[in-house]
């Protein structure tokens, strides 16, 4: 297991850029005035004729400009006034970036203070394995962190907070935020029908399914609904067979799971339900499915992936032909990621987010099995744990996404 360490003062946490919004009251955005971008604009006109790189087009140099770290931009802002309408903005860097097609996968951890529960966001670029703060989020400030549902449409570096908890009411919200990466910036969209914490959250083919939670009165819903961010519109789909609060929820064959999970002590058998969208309906999930999911998951090569809480913290993989798990080759879970823990994937890579924030990179290798004649495939994992800073000791995950810019 390899480790990388990085201490409050190797690695400081850096501002992806100011908030552009002010939040009423009531939690709406204020106009956003153009009179900053405009006038950057008709000053980077002006300077057309200072190049970007001596010697290179302006379209080459200014992609070789949109790759630099984003830790090093105050340092490179100093070069040239040209550099520093780039390199100072960083809506208009990430703009850019996305119009070229450049992609690098940041892992955004939703944490809160252990001691008085106050929630942030912290940004871990995943190419270069440095922190980076973004926007408070505008919401409420007794909230019960576990009880929002966080999703994210990744390639277009999108993320949603829905519904959640004021925890010294208990009263669940049907607040949805929209975060956006090349904005760097929080926008209030169209509330959900029905107000509910504790539920599942996923998306299929860019559109975001919620399902089930507690609702006001802290019964078990079994309502779900779907949001088009397109035209910002929620709509009702079918109900879940069974009033139900999510433990998790997974995609698998264009199908979301939901797993009510095991709680202890184990007096009943978890429940566990899968959606098809393509036809409406719910149906119960498969017994091996439900009764194995002891764990945070995530679905890698197709396959849904479990660090299960149960069995030393190893890592299991769900195979659907025989509805078994199988415990994979690799250590468990690195001893430094204490629980309670979130946890995502990008590509073939697992992010564990620990205690402290401490972040255990789990790289999923895939084998074909010897000996098989149809295609049957093995899978074993390596470890390496990033260190974070010391100023992250107090901070508990909640939930992580990965968004790409």
């Amino acid at each position: 297991m390899q480790r990388v360490r990085m201490s409050s003062e190797q690695a400081p946490v850096h501002k992806l850029g100011d908030s552009q919004m002010k939040l009423s009251p009531k939690f709406k955005l204020a106009m956003i005035q153009s009179s900053l971008l405009s006038r950057s604009s008709e000053i980077e006109l002006s300077l057309q004729d200072e190049p970007l790189i001596p010697g290179l087009p302006d379209d080459v140099a200014l992609n070789c400009l949109l790759r630099l770290p984003v830790q090093s931009h105050a340092a490179c802002r100093t070069v040239c006034k040209r550099w520093h309408l780039l390199l100072g903005n960083k809506e208009q860097f990430f703009t850019h970036r996305k119009e070229l097609g450049l992609k690098d996968p940041w892992l955004f951890v939703f944490a809160f203070h252990k001691c008085t529960g106050k929630i942030q966001w912290q940004v871990l670029d995943l190419t270069h394995f440095s922190w980076h703060t973004i926007p408070a989020m505008p919401c409420k400030d007794k909230v019960c962190p576990r009880g929002f549902r966080c999703a994210s449409i990744r390639l277009d570096g999108t993320l949603f907070v829905c519904g959640g908890m004021v925890s010294d009411v208990d009263c669940p919200l049907d607040l949805v935020l929209k975060y956006e990466m090349h904005k760097n910036r929080w926008t209030v969209m169209n509330q959900m029908i029905a107000a509910r914490s504790f539920f599942a959250s996923e998306v299929i083919d860019g559109r975001i399914y919620v399902a089930g939670g507690k609702s006001a009165d802290l019964f078990e819903l079994n309502s779900a609904e779907v949001l088009d961010p397109v035209n910002g519109n929620w709509n009702r789909i079918s109900s879940m067979g069974t009033n139900m609060a999510s433990y998790d929820a997974a995609v698998l064959d264009g199908k979301l799971l939901v797993t009510e999970g095991w709680l202890w002590p184990f007096f009943v058998s978890p429940r566990g339900q899968a959606y098809d969208p393509r036809t409406d309906r719910w149906e119960n999930m498969a017994l091996g499915l439900r009764e194995g999911w002891t764990g945070s998951s995530v679905v890698v090569y197709g396959s849904l992936f479990v660090v299960s809480e149960l069995e030393r913290m190893k890592l299991k993989v769900y195979d659907v032909d025989t509805d078994s798990w199988e415990t994979i080759e690799g250590p468990p879970l690195p001893e430094q990621i204490c629980k309670p823990f979130a946890v995502n994937a990008c590509d073939c890579k697992i992010y564990v987010v620990g205690r402290n924030l401490r972040v255990a990179v789990g790289h999923i290798y895939k084998l074909k099995q010897k000996g098989t004649c149809e295609q049957k495939w093995s899978f074993s994992v390596t470890w390496h744990v990033v260190d974070p800073p010391n100023s992250f000791s107090d901070l508990t995950p909640s939930s992580s996404q990965v968004l790409f810019a």
